[in-house]
This record gives structure tokens, sequence and C-alpha cells, in this order.
């Protein structure tokens, strides 16, 4: 009899002790704040970045994301990684982030829902039109809509959550869009919650590309940066102001046709060495590929810019040839004989490469492949070691250059590639430098003649990316005079399908404007974890009978268990 009772006030104290422990844990818990994630490749651990720019967000950021309801399998995976992240930055966000999923084919009506899928259209969001198999084996057309309205403060901003990279799986762009979830969505709440709008400089009057085919790129930009056009010619306070200052956050080099002059040269340079980034799309050789609809052949001529020495010095060398590659996209040539009507078929035209974007950066990681029309290789030169170089695109493994001054014939795209002729593998078209550069001026008098004018001989830590093909941020314009339309940035007309242009220039003007913290996310990768369909047939009865007998073993074992233990804890000694 004391026994037991001696027992029992060691089970009242034991109860006793866990219930103060776990009432401290629950006090010290609501001071301290603290997520552990158990997963391979973190994939619920959010960035620093991410966390700081929740943690400071001063009012409710309201996400209204519209893929749910009847979905798909692999949609319902996106939908609730999307319910995931969202926690996620609820947790560091606290009562400032909230969220609800609106099912856009709830109501009925038809009427009323395709009213609703039109607004939403307009605001920006990409519907998708699935063929979906029903139950009764009939196909069925379902449009969804992977998209969110992030609002802030009465602003509004889209974000399609859904990748489409050409050449991918569906699993492969599903997962991909997984992983640019907290990117994407982080990038849209810096966005919304940002007090200062840098401002960005196209420069002219060098034959750079027009208004129109600059359009996609601008537009896209003008959400979140101030725009402008920049005429330097030859104005000392054109790139600074009369402090000395950076007028621009960045300016954009987009293919320029004519020579600069060394004045010009001396802006762009100063405004380097005084912190101020660049973004250089330089054709070093001169195609008109126009001319290719009525002649057989064009000219390829070196394209004389002046820029050579400048770029040179700081630490890049675009050369005077033209990639060619087997891994390009394609052009529609006329196979009809002479004297019929027209007939076009789609050739493979290696005068356009498809670059391969570079998965250690974060600017170019998971990013489709860039189309390019008539890129130059690129060399690393020079010994400064404060600048640090990060290639971003290169050629395919079957590459190789074409020396100019050359012909370039049509005839070309009737040749029978031979991969052992394509012998130059992995051509750099696109690199990051980093670092204090050194002024192309140093040793060497200011071209321009002013009174008490300071030449800045090193730069102050800055950055530049040099890509050798203006054509990556040109889009495509159809229709001539009023009738004039532009085509999405990356859309090819021909093959209607859409490459990593536009995403790729996003992201490098993002981190050249000092958003690389943001950048960081994008180096998230989420395994996609593929199941061995022919080891899944063979071994099906094995892990059926696993998976059914081994609890109910494991559960009779632990009662067997359980009351030898208690019988030979209450058995009279």
């Amino acid at each position: 009899m004391m026994q037991r009772k001696k027992i029992r006030q060691e089970n009242i104290n034991q109860l006793g002790i866990t219930l103060v422990i776990i009432i401290l844990l629950g006090i010290i818990s609501s001071y301290i704040f603290t997520r552990i994630d158990l997963t391979s490749d973190k994939r619920y651990t959010l960035s620093e970045n991410t966390k700081t720019l929740l943690k400071e967000t001063e009012d409710i950021v309201y996400f209204k994301i519209y893929l749910t309801g009847d979905l798909p399998a692999g949609f319902i995976r996106l939908e609730n990684a999307t319910r995931e992240i969202l926690d996620e930055f609820s947790a560091y966000g606290k009562d400032n982030i909230q969220y609800e999923f609106i099912d856009p084919a709830e109501n009925p009506d038809k009427k009323t829902r395709n009213k609703f899928f039109n607004q939403l259209y307009k605001k920006g969001l990409n519907p998708i039109n699935l063929k979906v198999k029903e139950k009764d084996g009939a196909n069925s057309q379902k449009y969804i809509i992977p998209g969110i309205i992030v609002s802030y403060k009465g602003k509004e901003l889209p974000v399609n959550i859904l990748k489409q990279y050409v050449g991918n799986s569906p699993e492969g762009n599903l997962n991909a869009s997984i992983q640019a979830l907290e990117y994407e969505l982080t990038f849209a709440i810096h966005q919304l919650t940002s007090k200062r709008i840098p401002k960005i400089g196209f420069l002219k009057g060098h034959g750079e590309l027009s208004n129109m085919e600059l359009n996609d790129i601008a537009q896209t930009l003008s959400e979140y940066y101030q725009i402008e056009g920049v005429f330097t010619d030859e104005y000392l306070y054109s790139l600074r102001d009369s402090l000395g200052a950076n007028i621009y956050d960045l300016i954009v080099i987009a293919k320029p046709q004519n020579t600069f002059s060394e004045k010009d040269k001396f802006l762009i340079d100063q405004y380097i060495m005084n912190g101020g980034r660049t973004l250089w799309l330089v054709d070093n050789v001169k195609v008109d590929l126009d001319s290719l609809a009525y002649s057989r052949s064009t000219l390829a001529i070196i394209n004389n810019l002046n820029l050579d020495d400048q770029l040179f010095k700081y630490g890049v060398r675009i050369n005077s040839n033209l990639i060619q590659d087997m891994q390009c996209a394609v052009i529609p040539v006329n196979t009809a004989i002479a004297g019929q009507e027209a007939k076009f078929a789609p050739a493979p035209w290696i005068f356009s490469p498809l670059l391969t974007p570079m998965q250690n950066h974060p600017i170019t990681r998971n990013l489709d492949m860039i189309k390019s029309e008539f890129a130059s290789s690129i060399d690393t030169v020079g010994e400064n070691v404060s600048v640090k170089k990060s290639v971003l695109l290169t050629s395919s493994k079957y590459s190789r250059t074409a020396n100019a001054p050359s012909i370039i014939d049509l005839s070309i795209v009737d040749a029978k590639l031979n991969p052992d002729q394509f012998n130059n593998p992995f051509l750099l078209a696109g690199i990051l430098l980093e670092g204090s550069f050194n002024s192309v001026f140093t040793n060497r008098p200011a071209p321009i003649k002013k009174r008490n004018i300071l030449v800045a001989h090193n730069s102050q830590p800055t950055k530049m990316i040099v890509i050798s093909d203006g054509d990556i941020i040109k889009n495509q314009v159809r229709g001539v005079g009023e009738n004039t339309e532009t085509l999405p940035l990356g859309y090819d007309r021909f093959t209607k399908q859409t490459f990593g242009n536009k995403e790729l220039l996003i992201n490098c003007i993002n981190y050249l404007c000092d958003m690389d913290g943001l950048l960081q996310a994008r180096t998230k990768e989420h395994k996609l974890r593929m199941l061995d369909k022919p080891k899944i047939n063979k071994q099906r009865l094995k892990w059926q009978l696993i998976n059914v007998l081994l609890p109910i073993m494991l559960i009779i074992l632990s009662s067997l268990v359980y009351s030898y233990i208690r019988k030979k804890r209450y058995s009279k000694k």
C-alpha cells in the first residue's frame, strides 16, 4: 500500500515538473523567435535580406492569390508552395503580411466569370489555357491564373508565378516556379515599399536602339524605376551635376552604331569613376540582317565605336568576330522554286546563338536560354586584382567564331552541320565586373577643356555588365505606321517561343541598382525528386506489405512490451 502511494506521489511530481517546464518554454518562446528547417535543400529558410525586408514593413502587404480551386496535381503543388512561403513571410512580418486565396472560376455564371478573368488580365496576370481530362475520359479546356496581386497602401503590383521555359518539362517548369517564389514576392514587396525610386538613363545620340525597339523593357522597368533618355552631346553635366554627383543610378548603352567621341567617352568614364553603374550592350560587328530579305548574302564589317580601349582598360575585350553555334534559333527561309509563290520553312541560323546562362550566379540562375543575333566573343584582359569578373553568358559546347569582315550567305542554312567543325566551345558573351576600375584617361589629357576640372583616375567600388550583343534588349516590332505594335522582349514571332531575354535584363538592372541582396533569393534550389517508375512497379508488393504490416506489428510489439513492463513493475514481490 505504501509503495503504491509512493509511486503515485512520484507520478504527480513528474507531472508537476513537466507542466512547469511547458509553461516556462511557452513564456520563453514568446520572447525568443526561432524556426527550424529540417529539409535538406532548406526550402523553408528565407534569405536574410527577405527577413529584414519583412520586419521593416510599416503597413499591411496584402496578397490575393488566384491559383486555387479545381486544379491539376502539378498546380496544386505550386499552390501549396505559395501558401507555405506566405506562411513563412507571415512568421517574420507578423500582422503586416496577410493573404487570401481566390478561385477565379468559382462563379457558375460564365459571363461573370469571363469578365473577372478579363479584369485580372488587364491588371497584368496571364491566364493559362490547359487541356484537362475529365473523369469520363473526355477532354475539356480549363483556364487558370497562376498569379498574385500584391497591394500596399493603395498601390498594386501583379506577379505571375508560373515559369514557362523553352525546352523544360512541365515538372521542370513547376519546380523552377517554386524556386523563384521567394524572389518574385520579395521583389514585389520591395517595389511597393521602396521610398526612393532609382533613376536609369538610356544613352542616346550614337545610333542606339529606338524607343520603339526598347518599348517593352522600358515599360516593364518604368513600374520600378525612373526611365529617361539621355544625350551626352559632349556636355559636361549630362551624366553628373555641377557638384560632381551622378545624376543616374545606372546608364544603359543599348546597341550603339556610331563612333563615340573622346569627350563622350570621358563623360562616361568619369561617371564610372564616381561609382556609376553601366550596362554595356555592344555589337562589335555590324550586320544588316534586313538585307537578307532581298539578297542571298550580306557583309559583316567591324563596327568602329571607338570603345575598345575603354573596355580594355576596365578588363574586357569584345572581339571582332561572330559566334556561330549549333544551339541556335531558326529563321524563315523561302523554299519555293523561283517564280512560284513564296513558301517559308524554319531553318537553323547559326548566327543567332541561344546563349546559356550560368547557374552559379543569382543574375542568371534558373533562366531560360537567351536569344541573340550576331553576338561576338569576349575575352577578359588586364591584371587589375581589384576587379572581380563573373561569367554570365556563354555559347554552347558546339560553337566557333567567324572573323570580320566576312560575307554572310543564306546558303549556310542548307549546309549539313558537322559537330566536329564547331570546336570552340563555351565562348564568353556576357560578363559582370565588380570592383575599383582604372580610368582610360589616366596619363592622358582630359578632352574637355574646363577650368578646375578634376579627373579621377581610380573609381569608387562599382559594377558593370558587358554583353556582346545589342539585340538581346531589342523587342521585335510588327506592322508599319499607325498599325505598328511591339512584341514582348524575347518573343520570337516565327516560332512563337519566348526566351529569357527580358528576365535576364531585369535581373542585370536589379543587380546593378544595388538589389543584389534580393537576388540572393534566386540562389535557392529545390531538388526535383522524381519517382523511379520501373522500380516502383518492380517493388510495389514489397513496399505495400511494409506500409501495411509494419505499423501493425510495431503497435502489437509496443503493447506487449508495455504490458510486460507494467506487469513486472506492479507484481507483488
